[in-house]
């Protein structure tokens, strides 16, 4: 384990626990917080009496025993808070979706490549599951050949009465593609080992909460790379209220020699536990338990700010997920792909 200081802006969405417990893990400290909001505060400190809040947000960008920012704020809001942090000379890990727009995007990216600060955007459906780390390393060594098709499967619990405003706001959270599907446009861009995809299709929809006219409750896109692998991803808020967790959260990967799958978080009505990975190649086929696997992302992301390496996750990818995620929202929306120029699509 190596030190390293974080501080943590916006306290929005849970998923700040998972970020604290990745960079904790690898033994980080966390040297404060901010939040606007008192009663998200109170919760905050009271599951950790440790971390101090900070009265203003300037003290933590001003410190410089702080090397990185951890946001989970509302998603509109993340860009700006990657941006200060990057002014101040820090390092930033965003829940995602990092950005809600092509044109926050554009100028998270310029201010990225002119300080030369770490941008990472935390894909927990990757870097937060064992099952998916497992995967990569078998894809990796050539357990199912070369990778032809991936089916990228995220479905969420809606929990309508328990969300705050934001989250049925379109433009504050960003459109279900732009805010679910970035995981799974991450995970196809790292197993079909591709720089970038084509967008065939995208669509989105209000299917059954005419109430919330904000919400999208279902998304999905059809990917290709340049090197002919294809995806399908499909992202909804219809978990039933009998699955005993959040989502039946699944990907399959198809080689030419083997298949994947991943049941992420659990094996319906079959094992217990989570991280179930499905192996069928020549030999035959095996139920990987892959709830041992460590998950590396806290670690490696400690040595990229201390050592100014790229071993979490390539800069580029981090980003491109993005881009594909905002560029799909955009054509289920509207028809039509972006024009070139982020900032004219705003």
């Amino acid at each position: 384990m190596r030190p390293l200081n974080f501080a943590v802006i916006g306290i929005n969405h849970d998923h700040v626990n998972g970020q604290i417990g990745a960079l904790r893990r690898a033994g980080a400290t966390c040297a404060g917080f901010y939040a606007a909001e008192d009663d998200l505060a109170a919760a905050f400190a009271a599951k950790y009496p440790e971390i101090p809040r900070a009265a203003d947000v300037a003290r933590l960008y001003e410190d410089p025993s702080i090397q990185l920012i951890v946001s989970a704020a509302i998603p509109a809001d993340r860009a700006a808070i990657a941006i200060a942090a990057m002014r101040h000379g820090k390092d930033v890990m965003l829940d995602k979706p990092g950005v809600t727009s092509l044109a926050q995007l554009a100028e998270v990216r310029a201010v990225q490549a002119e300080t030369r600060r770490i941008v990472s955007i935390m894909y927990s459906e990757h870097f937060e599951v064992a099952a998916t780390v497992k995967a990569g390393e078998l894809v990796a060594a050539g357990a199912i050949g070369e990778v032809v098709n991936l089916i990228g499967m995220g479905p969420h619990r809606l929990r309508k009465p328990e969300r705050p405003s934001w989250f049925f706001e379109r433009e504050r959270y960003g459109g279900v593609l732009t805010d679910i599907a970035s995981h799974q446009c991450e995970q196809f861009l790292f197993f079909a080992g591709a720089d970038d995809a084509e967008i065939l299709s995208a669509s989105v929809g209000n299917r059954a909460n005419p109430d919330k006219p904000g919400l999208q409750d279902v998304g999905d896109m059809h990917l290709r790379t340049a090197g002919g692998v294809t995806g399908y991803i499909r992202v909804d808020w219809f978990t039933p209220d009998g699955l005993p967790t959040w989502g039946d959260g699944r990907l399959t990967i198809i080689g030419t020699h083997g298949t994947i799958e991943l049941r992420k978080y659990l094996d319906v009505a079959g094992r217990p536990g989570k991280d179930h990975l499905f192996l069928v190649d020549r030999k035959g086929m095996q139920h990987i338990d892959c709830s041992s696997v460590e998950l590396p992302y806290g670690r490696q992301l400690i040595a990229d700010v201390l050592d100014r390496t790229e071993t979490a996750m390539p800069q580029a990818r981090c980003f491109k997920a993005m881009e594909i995620a905002l560029n799909a929202q955009h054509l289920a929306e509207t028809g039509r792909l972006p024009a070139k120029d982020p900032r004219e699509t705003v």
